[in-house]
């Protein structure tokens, strides 16, 4: 070995992903990442992913399917954040509905069918439509129809002090030569510059014939600007998903979030390679080909080739490794998530689906890692739970500020609502056997702050081993060029705070 001169010699320090995981399973805590080389910024770093086939992410990340995770506020700030959130379905098909829609109006773009009264509508309903839609603008046309020709809009600022609501509306509504509008067809770019230049709050966008198109918002040119990288359809509205069970009764609650506008429907099972799925999913791509379907769970390349043979856009990868799940301890059945995620994720490239690693997410470098080995997004649930935007209330106990968090195979769970159970097929059993807890966690704040600094983590983890985005990284860990090293548990003790009396662990300061 002395006689070789390592200054013309190849080096290869690591194994690739491929030599990593051959043998005993690994989780994400078993290995690291080896570093690069350096010649961009991190703020230059490209972190979005593909969540469906159709779909990319700005932030790749999918907020769980879990009754105290996802519900319509923690969607919408998903959403508006550049990722994506999952309504869970632990929930009537109504209640379920009504959360999508509370998303997919929050942030309009162009309002397709805007609420219209007609002149002599008196003050007394439209303080009734405020009141059950939450708007503040409400067109006025000759028929009282979304499509009919404008009049004129009220808003709040009109009738606010109103004392005689018998009165109709088109006696304090601003009538239609004092509005600005603007003809059809118009970009939505086009539309927020008209409101930001105009002094008006709404902008109606009509036809040759004086006919109402669409609408837009000044709240939604507001909402533009300060979340840029929000993600959208094509018409301008938040991305929203949605979970449902695989049964034949299930079919009406896919009927239902599909009328109410839903971009992606979630599969949800803990074991995703039934019959039961891979009949539904053929059932949804025919009657509802324009739906994104993610199928799963699945742990392996077989459970992945018949869910992507029966039509899956998306798989969601992982199997008890969840923080409240006790599949692996209580039925014996699973895999370590890191190599759930590298097996399925190779398969499924070479098949042109994208995947989702859920389970098993702490920390940053965690998330970093699920997507370094081939998930091209990653879905969160306790890292998200216990943020002021999750369902429930906070409480205090032993002067320490909580929330409840719970797995959705947990009794509770199961016992509040049925769907639960279906996903682990065992909503009509006389003994049901839990496969998650119930727990609590401390308040996190908003989950704004801990998904901006989710962003900056995984912009400077990709920039330390080299790669201008998670595609490149993912794309040279295919080649073997990225690599990786195991980690014994003194290496893993080594890589945490250590030789310290007392300390304290602050992840991130947020301006926002």
């Amino acid at each position: 070995m002395a006689n070789v001169d390592l200054r013309t010699k190849t080096l290869r320090d690591g194994d690739s992903a491929e030599e990593l995981f051959r043998g005993d399973g690994l989780t994400y805590n078993d290995f690291i990442i080896l570093p690069g080389f350096i010649d961009f910024g991190a703020s230059d770093v490209n972190v979005s992913g593909q969540f469906t086939k159709k779909i990319r992410l700005h932030l790749p990340i999918a907020s769980s399917p879990m009754d105290t995770v996802t519900e319509g506020e923690m969607a919408r700030v998903m959403a508006l954040m550049g990722g994506i959130g999952v309504i869970h379905n632990n929930c009537t098909v109504q209640q379920q509905v009504q959360m999508v829609r509370s998303v997919k109006m929050f942030r309009n773009g162009f309002i397709m069918r805007p609420k219209s009264v007609g002149p002599d509508t008196p003050i007394s309903v439209i303080h009734e439509i405020r009141a059950e839609k939450g708007i503040s603008g409400i067109l006025v046309t000759d028929n009282g129809q979304h499509n009919g020709k404008l009049l004129g809009i009220v808003c709040s600022k009109d009738i606010d002090f109103v004392k005689d609501v018998s009165a109709p509306v088109s006696q304090f509504m601003t009538r239609r030569e004092n509005m600005t509008v603007e003809r059809y067809p118009i970009k939505l770019e086009e539309a927020m510059d008209v409101l930001n230049r105009s002094r008006h709050g709404y902008l109606p966008v009509l036809n040759d014939k004086e006919e109402v198109v669409c609408l837009c918002s000044r709240r939604d040119a507001v909402r533009a600007r300060d979340y840029p990288n929000s993600s959208l359809d094509h018409n301008g509205h938040l991305l929203c998903a949605a979970a449902t069970s695989t049964r034949d009764d299930d079919k009406a609650r896919v009927t239902a979030l599909a009328a109410a506008g839903i971009d992606v429907l979630v599969l949800d099972s803990s074991q995703g390679n039934t019959i039961y799925q891979v009949s539904f999913i053929k059932w949804v791509k025919k009657n509802f080909p324009h739906l994104e379907v993610v199928a799963g769970n699945v742990v392996t390349q077989d459970q992945a080739k018949n869910l992507i043979d029966a039509g899956a856009d998306a798989l969601r990868i992982g199997m008890g490794s969840g923080s409240i799940c006790i599949t692996q301890e209580i039925l014996a059945c699973g895999r370590p998530q890191a190599t759930a995620v590298y097996k399925v994720s190779r398969y499924a490239a070479s098949r042109g689906v994208p995947c989702v690693a859920d389970g098993g997410l702490r920390t940053v470098g965690d998330i970093c890692k699920g997507l370094s080995i081939g998930a091209n997004t990653v879905m969160l649930g306790s890292m998200l739970a216990g943020t002021s935007e999750t369902p429930g209330s906070y409480f205090f106990k032993d002067g320490l500020r909580l929330k409840a968090f719970r797995g959705m195979g947990s009794i509770e769970a199961m016992t509040q609502g049925k769907e639960s159970g279906k996903r682990y097929l065992s909503e009509k059993e006389s003994v049901q056997v839990a496969q998650g807890v119930s727990g609590t966690v401390l308040d996190k704040g908003s989950v704004k702050k801990l998904l901006a600094y989710v962003h900056k983590g995984l912009q400077q983890s990709a920039q330390d081993i080299g790669e201008i985005s998670f595609d490149a990284v993912r794309e040279k860990m295919y080649q073997g060029q990225v690599l990786f090293n195991r980690r014994t548990a003194t290496a893993q003790s080594e890589g945490g705070v250590h030789s310290l009396h007392s300390y304290e662990k602050n992840l991130f300061v947020s301006k926002l």
